[in-house]
C-alpha cells in the first residue's frame, strides 16, 4: 500500500514513527560500519596473510565510494524520487555486506567494501533530506533530533560491538548483522514509506557528474593520506588531483543552469556563516572524538572492546540530549545551542588535557558526558540551520552539498590532529631526554645519559606521548571556544507557516535561489 506525506497542518509525531523507524534502520547500520572496520584489521591481516597496507584500503576503499557519491545523491533524489533511492542505495549496502562476509582474499573483500560504500554514500544525505520534508517547518528540530540519535550512537557502539565479535567470534559477523537491518528497513520502507514531492530535474550536468565525484574522492583520499605525510607522492598527488577538479567543478557549475551541487547557495550571508561555524566546530569536536579513543588505546593500553565500553557515557549523553535540543532548536533557534554544545565540548577537552598513563575510565565520565551533551546539542540543530537557508526546491541538492564538504572536512581534522599529536609528542620526547641528559651530567654520571633499561626508555616514550595527547587536547579545546565565540553570529531560523502545496513547475536551481 503506497503511503502519502502526513498533512503538516495536522502533523502528529506518531504519524511518521514507522517511516522514521525505516530510515533510522538504514542510517545506523551505514553509520556503524564507518567505525567497525578499523578494530578487524589485524585480524583480517592474519586470516589473509597480507599486510595492515593493503589492507588498509578496506577502509580507505569505503571511504572513497561513499566520497564519490555523495554528490550524485540530490541529483538522483530529484531526478527519481527520495523513496526510491534511499531504498535502492539501501539494497546496495545490503548486498555489499552480504558479499563482504564471503571472500577468501583481501583483494575481493576491496572490491566488496566499495560495492557496500557506493550504497552507504547515498544513505545518510538522502535520509536528512528526508526526514526534513516528512517534517513541518514548526517541528523540524525535533524529528532531525530522533534522527541524529544513530548518527551519533552508532560511530560509539561500532568499535564495541566490533572488538566483541572479532575477539569472541568472528570478523564476518560484523557485515552479517547488516543484513536483517538491512531487511527490516526494506520491508518497512517499501510499504511505509510516503512519496515526498520530488523537484522535476530541469537537465543533466555531466560536467559536474564527472568532476565532483572526482574532485570530493581526491581531496578525501589526499587529506586522509596526509595523516602518514604530508609531503608523500600519494598525498600531494591526491590533493592536487583534487584540488585542479575542484576548480574545474566550481567554474561548471556556476556557468550551468542545472548544476550538481548548488553552489550559489552561499550567497546567503546566514548560510555562508553556518557551514563556516560547523567547520570549525567538527574540528574542535573531532579533537575529542577522535583523540581519547587513541590516546587509551595507545598511552593506555586499553583494547577497542574496553576502549568502547569507556565511551559508551559519551554516546548515552549525545542520545539522551539530541532530541532535547531539537526541540529547543523549534523554539529559540540553534544559537545558543551552539554556543553551549561547544562550550561544554571545551570543557570536555580542558579536562582531557590533563590525563596521564595513571588515568582510569571512572575519572573520564564527567568529561565524557560534557562532551556527548555538547555533541548532542550541537550536531543536528546545526544542520536544522543550514537547511533552513536553503530554498525549499533544493533541499535535495544542500544536503548533498554539506555533506560533500563534511567527508572531506572530517578527514582534514584527523589528519590534522594526527600531524598535531605526532609534532608534540616528538617535542616532548625530545625535551625529556634533554632534561634527563642535563641531570645526568648534573649528577656527575656521564654515563647515565646514554644508557638506561629498555624498561624506563619505554616508560619514558608513554609519558612522552600522553604529554603530546595533553598538548593536542589543549590546542583543540582553543578551537572548540572559537567555535562557540563563532556561534554567537548564527541568526535565529523564523520557521515560516506552512503555505498548501501547490504544483511543482520545472525550475532551474538559479531560479530556485532567486525564488
Amino acid at each position: 500500500m503506497e503511503q502519502t506525506l502526513p498533512s503538516h497542518a495536522n502533523f502528529k509525531l506518531k504519524s511518521i514513527l514507522v517511516p522514521l523507524l525505516a530510515i533510522i534502520a538504514g542510517v545506523f547500520m551505514v553509520v556503524l560500519d564507518n567505525t567497525a572496520m578499523n578494530v578487524a584489521l589485524s585480524t583480517l591481516a592474519t586470516d589473509f596473510g597480507t599486510d595492515l597496507k593493503t589492507l588498509q584500503w578496506v577502509v580507505t576503499g569505503y571511504m572513497l565510494a561513499q566520497a564519490s557519491v555523495i554528490p550524485l545523491s540530490g541529483w538522483l533524489s530529484d531526478r527519481f524520487g527520495a523513496k526510491t533511492v534511499f531504498l535502492s542505495a539501501v539494497v546496495l549496502f545490503t548486498v555489499g555486506s552480504l558479499l563482504c562476509a564471503t571472500p577468501n582474499r583481501a583483494e575481493w573483500l576491496i572490491v566488496f567494501r566499495v560495492i557496500q560504500g557506493l550504497g552507504g554514500g547515498c544513505v545518510l544525505p538522502v535520509a536528512m533530506a528526508y526526514v526534513y520534508k516528512l517534517s513541518p517547518a514548526s517541528k523540524v528540530g525535533v524529528v532531525m533530533g530522533i534522527m541524529g540519535i544513530p548518527v551519533l550512537f552508532a560511530p560509539a557502539i561500532g568499535p564495541v560491538l566490533s572488538g566483541w565479535l572479532v575477539e569472541y567470534h568472528t570478523w564476518r559477523l560484523i557485515f552479517l548483522i547488516n543484513i536483517p537491518v538491512g531487511i527490516l528497513c526494506l520491508a518497512i520502507g517499501i510499504f511505509k514509506l510516503p512519496k515526498v514531492e520530488r523537484n522535476p530535474v530541469a537537465g543533466i550536468d555531466k560536467w559536474g557528474m564527472i568532476l565532483g565525484p572526482l574532485a570530493f574522492a581526491s581531496l578525501s583520499y589526499g587529506v586522509s593520506q596526509g595523516a602518514e605525510s604530508w609531503s608523500a607522492n600519494k598525498t600531494i598527488i591526491g590533493l592536487v588531483i583534487g584540488g585542479v577538479a575542484l576548480i574545474a567543478f566550481v567554474i561548471a557549475e556556476l556557468r550551468t543552469h542545472t548544476p550538481l551541487l548548488e553552489l550559489r547557495i552561499f550567497r546567503s550571508v546566514d548560510f555562508s556563516a553556518g557551514i563556516f561555524v560547523q567547520w570549525v566546530g567538527q574540528f574542535g569536536l573531532y579533537g575529542a572524538l577522535f583523540l581519547l579513543p587513541q590516546f587509551l588505546q595507545q598511552a593506555r593500553g586499553f583494547g577497542a572492546f574496553d576502549t568502547g565500553l569507556t565511551l559508551l557515557p559519551q554516546a548515552i549523553a549525545s542520545g539522551l540530549i539530541m532530541p532535547i535540543a531539537g526541540i529547543l532548536f523549534d523554539r529559540i533557534g540553534v544559537r545558543w545551542l551552539v554556543v553551549l554544545g561547544l562550550s561544554l565540548v571545551s570543557g570536555a577537552l580542558f579536562q582531557y588535557s590533563h590525563v596521564d598513563l595513571t588515568t582510569e575510565s571512572h575519572q573520564l565520565i564527567i568529561p565524557l558526558i560534557m562532551c556527548g551533551a555538547g555533541m548532542g546539542m550541537m550536531t543536528m540543530p546545526m544542520n536544522n540551520h543550514l537547511l533552513n537557508k536553503a530554498p525549499k526546491p533544493l533541499i535535495n541538492r544542500v544536503t548533498s552539498l554539506t555533506n560533500s564538504m563534511q567527508q572531506v572536512i572530517n578527514s582534514l581534522a584527523i589528519s590534522t590532529l594526527v600531524t598535531l599529536l605526532t609534532s608534540r609528542a616528538t617535542f616532548r620526547g625530545n625535551e625529556m631526554k634533554a632534561a634527563a641528559a642535563q641531570a645526568a651530567q648534573s649528577a656527575g654520571d656521564l654515563t647515565q645519559a646514554a644508557a638506561g633499561s629498555a624498561e624506563a626508555m619505554h616508560q619514558a616514550a608513554a609519558t612522552a606521548l600522553a604529554k603530546g595527547f595533553d598538548d593536542t587536547f589543549f590546542i583543540m579545546m582553543f578551537v572548540a571556544m572559537g567555535g562557540a565565540v563563532l556561534g554567537l553570529l548564527l541568526r535565529r531560523n523564523r520557521p515560516a507557516k506552512e503555505k498548501p502545496q501547490e504544483a511543482v513547475q520545472p525550475m532551474t536551481s538559479a531560479e530556485s535561489i532567486r525564488h
